[in-house]
């Protein structure tokens, strides 16, 4: 399910990626990336689903395990009380009540197995979805040149954005220099410099 909402964070970097898809790829090479990308998307998509649904199959096959359970308790004979050596006898206490499946405990059953369904389907199917997509990409070997000529040239616009950023002091390094106690960290040591 997080597989599937996953977005990139930065509008810029995605415009920067798009303006170099547009100059530096040829038209195949785009439909090949945007069919490797629908194929992570989709994969990702099904994963999710697949997982939700074994996920629930399985908070319902242990609710019936659960019931199966208590009616089996519920209809043996259980001692009331229990007789000690020096002849002292002590009542025992009824548990029937406390291991009664309760709604509480189903919902938080159905709850826990449908997101940790959802969560690893949706992963998995990003690794299977991203492992198609490399097929997809890797099996024309001059479109693949060109992919990761693209990429490298927009490694490249990214780096230059981040030195330039830090050299007009817009980086992290600006946000620490600004804080309290993190002002102390980002000053240089004693004697050098």
């Amino acid at each position: 399910m997080f597989a599937i909402l996953r977005g990139h964070p930065n509008k810029d970097l995605a415009d920067l990626g798009e303006q170099h898809m547009q100059h530096d790829l040829q038209p195949e090479d785009r439909a090949r990336l945007r069919k490797a990308a629908s194929k992570v998307s989709t994969h990702a998509t099904l994963g999710s689903l697949l997982g939700l649904g074994l996920g629930l199959a399985m908070a319902w096959r242990i609710r019936q395990n659960r019931q199966s359970l208590f009616n089996v308790f519920r209809m043996v004979s259980k001692p009331t009380e229990v007789v000690f050596a020096n002849g002292r006898r002590e009542p025992v206490p009824d548990l029937e009540p406390l291991l009664r499946p309760t709604r509480w405990g189903d919902i938080a059953t159905y709850t826990a197995f449908a997101l940790g369904g959802s969560m690893l389907g949706g992963e998995m199917g990003l690794l299977t979805g991203s492992a198609s997509a490399t097929r997809t990409i890797t099996r024309d070997p001059d479109s693949r040149q060109r992919i990761e000529d693209a990429f490298r040239l927009f490694q490249i616009d990214v780096l230059k954005r981040q030195v330039n950023m830090l050299e007009r002091g817009q980086g992290q390094g600006d946000r620490i220099r600004r804080g309290g106690r993190r002002a102390r960290l980002a000053a240089p040591p004693a004697g050098i410099g």
